[in-house]
């Protein structure tokens, strides 16, 4: 399972889920991004450079599971 990665007063954590600027940065909905499983926080407002990273390597697997 995918989890975000947020960061607080007490460091780096496992997330709820995925904020709606980062599924922007990928081109995902959150529609979209809930029909494939990937968790949303619709509170958190921030954008982290690996939690985009962790989605674009869920979109080239996903798309990757379609083709085989």
């Amino acid at each position: 399972m995918i989890r975000a990665i947020v960061y607080g007063k007490r460091g780096r954590r496992c997330g709820k889920g995925f904020s709606r600027e980062e599924l922007k940065v990928v081109g995902l909905s959150v529609k979209e991004a809930l029909s494939l499983k990937i968790p949303v926080d619709i509170r958190r407002k921030t954008r982290h450079d690996e939690n985009i990273e962790a989605l674009k390597r869920r979109l080239n697997q996903a798309s990757e599971n379609l083709k085989a």
